[in-house]
């Protein structure tokens, strides 16, 4: 893998680097980030370590237990989209994978309190409860945070299945995120496989921009959303997607599939920033903040 933006800086001994000590905003990436240490290898370099990934998709320290003040919820959506712009193919998204981007993957579940996930996404992609991962343990540990991140479904109708293993097997209770008056007796079976049901709207569905706050309060402020593309377009139109990680796959697929975001057009489209721009194998792993969100660390 290898580093396209911030342009990584020169190798060799800091001494000797001008640029990285007498001008820190040509050597640090956007909002102060530093530039990682440039990288050999074949074209896009030898895989980088679990731990540099992390790195690298870290949080900003203010959506950690120790931001003054108390933390503040992050919001972060991770897809995958063709070079034609599908978000799937037949339905999925793994045709459009690859191993570097299952890295990817699963190092931003890692790093996540909870996982915010539609219940279409669920269905289509037979989600399971997230694993612990020997390998971010200790990260997790001194994070604060659990053994792995919870799964939080966000359904209207509770059309679920509830004696699934997301329910009825997850190291970390699985959330349902639903409205005040949706069905009573599907909220009550949610209960009864052992699913923590949360309100974040009055009526049947879900408040998209109380997401974030209700999750807050529950101890999740470090927050991922895998979709899918309607979910996604709800968090951005109600301006609480803080930041997107799309990967961008050398595939071409033609046919109907949707977008990566869903939903009705923005009267004004929302402006993001890049933040980085990593490659491997041709696919391209882009991170992008919302323009004008503060982030520190």
């Amino acid at each position: 893998m290898r580093r396209l933006f911030p342009q990584p800086a020169p190798s060799g001994d800091a001494a000797t680097a001008p640029a990285r000590t007498t001008d820190s905003a040509a050597a640090a990436g956007p909002a102060g980030e530093p530039a990682p240490p440039a990288r050999t290898g074949g074209p896009s370099g030898p895989p980088w370590p679990l731990e540099e990934l992390a790195d690298a998709y870290a949080y900003p320290a203010a959506a950690g237990p120790d931001a003054p003040g108390g933390p503040v919820p992050w919001l972060r959506g991770n897809m995958v989209a063709s070079l034609d712009g599908a978000a799937h193919h037949q339905g999925r998204s793994q045709p459009l994978s690859s191993d570097a981007d299952m890295r990817v993957f699963g190092v931003l579940r890692a790093l996540a309190d909870a996982v915010v996930v539609g219940a279409e996404t669920v269905r289509q992609e037979g989600y399971r409860p997230a694993r612990a991962r020997e390998a971010f343990a200790a990260r997790r540990a001194a994070a604060g945070q659990g053994p792995a991140p919870a799964v939080a479904v966000v359904s209207a109708g509770l059309d679920l299945d509830f004696s699934l293993p997301l329910f009825t097997e997850p190291l970390v209770p699985t959330l349902v995120l639903t409205g005040a008056a949706a069905p009573a007796d599907r909220q009550a079976a949610a209960r009864a496989a052992g699913a923590v049901v949360v309100h974040a709207g009055e009526g049947t569905g879900v408040d998209p921009a109380r997401v974030p706050g209700v999750l807050a309060r529950h101890g999740h402020t470090r927050l991922l959303t895998e979709g899918g593309p309607r979910l996604l377009g709800q968090f951005a139109a109600a301006g609480v997607l803080d930041e997107l990680c799309l990967t961008v796959s050398p595939r071409i697929t033609v046919g109907n599939a949707s977008r990566i975001v869903a939903g009705p057009g923005l009267a004004v489209p929302a402006e993001y920033e890049l933040i980085s721009l990593l490659e491997e194998d041709g696919f391209l792993f882009t991170r992008y903040r919302r323009a004008g969100t503060a982030a520190t660390g």
